[in-house]
């Protein structure tokens, strides 16, 4: 540095001075209409996840309007907002050198709105004072041929960040015209001068004043700036659609108010019942069209709807209705998946009774009536009542419980429901579920819990059979079963006689009463319902005398007892089928009534046992099957055990193989006292095995069931490869977990085009159930191909293919060879400290070394360093050779320790190096690479001209291709030009040149009467996905064929209608032509078209139409 005399200077930095200030305008339709409305004024307006206003008032948001339209059929426009744009995005840079032209063709547009700026506007002198500047752009139209300057702009000051401005341009001229933006400054070629332009986008503006009838809308404007380059996004919590409800019921208090007449209100109301019954019957966006009112069983609904809105625990110390529904319905279904999810909501499922469609809701009720073995159908074998019980796998003990959370955002939370001690007997068996309109974590919690105990507490079904006279109920009711067989004493029976005045029945069966508690006889009174009294006594067995005798009880009614001892054994019917010789089979579920206080109410019941046989046989658990192989045959070893040990108790087994008719064919039974089982002698096949325990008594527990298949195994559905340092790891996945098969794993370096030889062309590497392939010669940015197939005790399936690569974490790689490097004895040598005590000191070392380590391998290493102490601070400049054996095998090694590495080619006196290693980096003067591989690279500049990163994305300011370039999708804010292509798909564009045209001729329609009428219509729709323009012509080719009367045609294109008279009486004429021709143009994307046809007279007369529909969307071929 010289020397030199005067006062140093501080650069100034002017301050920004330049801030966008650009309006968001925007209109959501939020809803079918008519709507509550906003819960709590503009804290329900949520912009960008935030609250405009807190919940005291306070603003959160700045410079918010909020306009709402609830959805009414007359409701007026959203003030502030009688305008509507469509953007058109350009984002290029505006040169002086070089004006941005686009085409404007809309014609309904009115005005332009133009968004410009600058990406920085800065100034600096040669001092290093950073100041304000100014830059000029010109916003042209073409008018008649002319470039017109509209808007003459000056941006004048500073700015270190992008500013962007709009102008609006009213009076256009006739479509189509071009628009310009023309840059008056020069482009800047310095550093210094910051002042590039940019046209942002234009926006098409038509003036018009909307109602959309029957639609929620919101109209939301809010400054821009507050959000940088956020996306703002914008949610609103809302009372939704205003429904039909009973007229006795008021949905804010959720209370009922005398006997309902079946009338309906309009009220908002989120019962759940109500909001099934408004999909069901609503004819524009529900099942209105298809299902009639009178076709959904509302008073079903209304008892449904009056049990959600009973108040339970919320789990907080208050309470909240059972169930509500809080949801957005945004996307078209199937009618009966939304039908069931609805159903879902409240603990329901839909039923066809015959005459309508109504709902059975698992809530306790009332026994409709009681089955015995009096009063079913006995079949051959003697067994009227048939059970079977649910496997262990479907009887979930926990449950993942997804659901819509307020406190986070109205995103969706998890709660998580298990039953522990179910969870101790029989490991976790978890299952995950949506709580569909759920916006309740208490309402969440027993959703979980109701399923959980459903599945836990219902296992049983019952399968019988009856006659016609015998049934009594519909799917949905809930019935008792009396089986003595079941329950080890007789329950149930015929009455052969009636003593009124003694109050005794005489029943066909003795019975016995318990030494203790109350016994009830389940009678059937005049009105065939079941009715329960007390038994007094009993006398020979069979004379009982009851406390009452109900009006209308008869001879050979049926009767049902109910110990106090025993469980009153309900079922719920799903199912009444006919039978092909006039019975009917009932199919029903396991119902336990106390399942609602245990969900709702916390309360917890232990079960009484259902027979007076002692101990119930246990359960079987832990089924599980090994199969082996045995001289070409094979046996499967069967073990299982029992919560509990149980004397006198057996096992019996039944194992089934699946037929080729798609039926089970028994192979094998046995019994067992052992908790295992070797079946032998077995064929391939899919088999079930079944295994329960029998007690003493001959009372069966209940079952367990698995599946198993003696065949080679499937191939791996997918390969999982993940890329390691010099390895890959391979793990195959089977679609169906079979904890008998392993893998064999085969390698190779080149892809094998033919799979059957594999075994020749590829390395073996073993059987696992992975591998892992490690190796130096796997070199990283190389394809390596896996070929894997499964194998079990019977064969093996068909290779699978996968093609993996070493990881490309460059950084990784240096953080491996670090440790490999300072393990290694040349790396501990060369990187060793000397303890040089004195500062300044230095010392130059030569090391050279032999030896032979624990395995007798022979190793050395030699090296120079020199090293030395400066400040405190420690250097080494050193180099080694070296030969070492390593777990991994032998490996030479030449390292090299120093600050900067160079290579410098004197010849002619050159003193720059070509090559440099400095500060971690390598820099080259020139490469010539034969194969490179870099996950990342980038150009200079900021921002980069050029990237290309790991994930394939590539980014450059500026390309030019040409040659083939072949991509699945892209997106272009310019114009593409090109002389020819094809399309193999659809085409959608905002206009086309030339003029594009569909035709249909619709159904005929004849008439040969005095007096008749008769139509035929049709309807387009427009495949386009915006509003677009066209002309709807209607052909209707006329013909008179005989008769007098007047004929008359009526065309009606979306509701406008043209009527004429045709074809004119002439006599001797035999037949006559005419057609009439209708135009109508319309932007509507759905058109209905209907043609009619009408003859009057006094006398017969014979007619027919034809019509023929055009529909054309016009490219503005057409002048004047």
């Amino acid at each position: 540095m010289g020397k030199g005399g005067g006062k140093g200077h501080t650069p100034r930095e002017a301050p920004d001075n330049l801030k966008s200030t650009q309006l968001l305008s925007v209109i959501d339709a939020i809803s079918e209409g008519p709507i509550e409305g906003p819960v709590n004024g503009l804290h329900s307006v949520l912009v960008n996840q935030t609250p405009v206003v807190d919940r005291d008032g306070n603003t959160n948001i700045h410079g918010v309007k909020v306009v709402y339209r609830v959805g009414e059929q007359e409701q007026t426009p959203l003030e502030g907002f009688e305008s509507s744009g469509a953007e058109t995005v350009l984002g290029v840079q505006v040169k002086h050198d070089n004006p941005v032209t686009r085409t404007i063709t809309a014609a309904n547009i009115d005005r332009l709105r133009f968004t410009f700026g600058v990406q920085s506007l800065v100034k600096a002198n040669s001092k290093g004072d950073r100041n304000p500047t100014s830059v000029r752009l010109l916003i042209q139209i073409q008018r008649d041929g002319v470039w017109v300057t509209e808007k003459d702009i000056t941006i004048n000051g500073k700015t270190t960040t992008q500013y962007l401005a709009s102008v609006m341009v009213n009076n256009l001229p006739p479509r189509p015209f071009g628009i310009r933006m023309s840059r008056v400054t020069a482009d800047s070629t310095s550093d210094q001068l910051q002042n590039n332009t940019i046209w942002s986008s234009y926006t098409e503006i038509i003036d018009v004043r909307q109602r959309y009838p029957n639609t929620a809308v919101t109209g939301l404007q809010v400054e821009s700036e507050q959000f940088g380059s956020q996306q703002v996004t914008r949610n609103y919590h809302l009372r939704g659609r205003i429904i039909q409800v009973p007229s006795n019921y008021d949905p804010v208090a959720r209370t009922y108010s005398g006997i309902w007449d079946g009338t309906l209100k309009p009220a908002y109301s989120n019962n759940p019942a109500w909001c099934l019954w408004d999909m069901l019957t609503h004819p524009r966006y529900g099942m209105g069209q298809r299902i009639g009112a009178a076709d959904v069983d509302r008073w079903a609904l209304y008892a449904i709807g009056r049990y959600c809105d009973q108040m339970v625990p919320d789990g907080f110390g208050g309470t909240e209705p059972r169930m509500t529904f809080n949801a957005y319905l945004a996307q078209q279904r199937k009618a009966w998946d939304v039908l069931t999810d609805f159903c879902s909501a409240m603990r329901c499922m839909p039923v066809w009774n015959g005459q309508r469609l109504t709902f059975v809701q698992d809530r306790p009720s009332d026994t409709v009536w009681t089955y015995t073995r009096s009063n079913v159908v006995m079949p051959d074998e003697g067994t009227p009542f048939r059970y079977s019980f649910s496997a262990r796998k479907d009887r979930h003990n926990a449950v993942e419980v997804n659901w819509t959370d307020p406190d986070n955002g109205w995103q969706t939370s998890t709660e998580l429901v298990e039953d522990t001690v179910a969870i101790s007997h029989y490991g976790r068996n978890l299952v995950k579920m949506d709580a569909f309109g759920c916006t309740s974590r208490g309402q969440a919690h027993r959703a979980g819990l109701w399923l959980i105990k459903t599945e836990l507490l219902e296992t049983q079904t019952v399968d019988f059979s009856v006659g016609a006279e015998g049934l009594r109920h519909v799917p949905g009711d809930v019935i008792e079963v009396c089986d003595e067989d079941y329950a080890g004493v007789s329950l149930g029976g015929r009455i052969l006689s009636v003593d009124r005045d003694r109050r005794i029945l005489t029943l066909d069966r003795e019975i016995t009463l318990p030494s203790s508690g109350t016994t009830l006889i389940s009678l059937v009174d005049g009105e065939g319902l079941p009715v329960s009294v007390d038994v007094q006594s009993v006398t020979d067995g069979v004379q009982v005398q009851v406390s009452r005798i109900p009006d209308g009880v008869a001879e050979y009614s049926v009767w049902g007892l109910k110990l106090p001892s025993l469980r009153q054994r309900l079922f719920r019917c799903v199912a009444v089928r006919e039978n092909d010789d006039g019975t009917y089979a009932i199919t029903a579920v396991q119902h336990v009534p106390e399942k609602e206080s245990i969900v709702d109410n916390g309360a917890s019941f232990d079960p009484q046992p259902g027979t007076i046989h002692g101990t119930v046989p246990p359960a079987i658990q832990h089924l599980t099957t090994e199969i082996l192989a045995e001289e070409g045959q094979y046996q499967v070893l069967a073990r299982w055990d029992t919560p509990r040990v149980v004397k006198g108790v057996s096992f019996s087994l039944r194992l089934n193989v699946a037929a080729e008719d798609g039926s089970d064919r028994l192979v094998s039974s046995a019994g067992t006292p052992d908790t295992q089982y070797r079946f032998r002698g077995l064929t391939p096949g899919r088999y079930t095995l079944s295994v329960r325990a029998v007690n003493s008594q001959g009372q069966q527990g209940d079952p367990a069931s698995t599946q198993f298949s003696i065949a080679a195994p499937a191939a791996p559905s997918f390969i999982e490869l993940t890329p390691g340092y010099f390895q890959i790891t391979a793990t195959p996945r089977q679609a169906v977990y079979d904890p008998t098969v392993q893998y064999e794993f085969w390698f190779s370096d080149a892809r094998i085009t033919d799979i059957h030889q594999v075994e020749n062309a590829a390395r073996y590497l073993g059987t696992a159930l992975y591998w892992i392939a490690a190796s130096v010669n796997i070199r990283p940015g190389r394809d390596y191909y896996f070929y894997i197939r499964a194998v079990n005790q019977v064969g093996k399936s068909a290779f699978v293919e996968a093609k993996g690569q070493a990881s490309n974490d460059a950084a990784g790689y240096l953080d491996f060879f670090k440790g490999q490097i300072t393990e290694s004895h040349l790396g501990k040598e060369l990187l060793e400290k000397v303890d040089l005590t004195e500062d300044n000191a230095s010392k130059l070392q030569q090391f050279s070394k032999e030896w032979q380590d624990a395995n007798d391998k022979w190793n050395a290493m030699w090296g120079v360093k020199i090293e030395q102490t400066k400040d405190g601070k420690y250097y080494v400049a050193g180099l080694g050779l070296s030969m070492e054996d390593t777990p991994d095998g032998k490996i030479s090694q030449f390292l090299v320790a120093a600050d900067r590495i160079a290579y410098i080619n004197p010849a002619n006196g050159n003193e720059t190096p070509g090559f440099v290693m400095q500060g971690d980096q390598i820099i080259m003067n020139e490469a010539f690479l034969k194969y490179l591989i870099a996950p990342t690279i980038t150009s200079g500049g900021d921002p980069p001209a050029f990237s290309l990163t790991p994930d394939g994305k590539l980014t450059a300011k500026n390309a030019d291709i040409s040659g083939h370039i072949n991509a699945v999708s892209g997106s272009f804010t310019g114009e593409i030009n090109a002389t020819s292509g094809k399309f193999s798909g659809v085409i959608e564009a905002k206009e086309f040149v030339g003029d594009i045209c569909g035709s249909k001729v619709m159904q005929g329609v004849s008439i040969r009467a005095t007096n008749d009428e008769r139509s035929t219509s049709t309807r387009y729709t427009d495949s386009a996905t915006y509003q677009i323009g066209k002309t709807i012509t209607v052909m209707a080719n006329c013909e008179r064929n005989g008769g007098s009367g007047a004929i008359t045609v009526t065309i009606n294109i979306n509701g406008q209608v043209k009527t004429a008279e045709v074809m004119p009486y002439t006599a001797g004429i035999p037949a006559m032509y005419q057609t009439v021709v209708f135009s109508v143009h319309t932007t509507s994307p759905v058109v209905d078209i209907s043609v009619s046809l009408r003859v009057s007279g006094r006398y017969t007369t014979e007619a027919s139409v034809w019509p023929l529909v055009m529909v054309s969307r016009s490219g503005n071929n057409f002048t004047n």
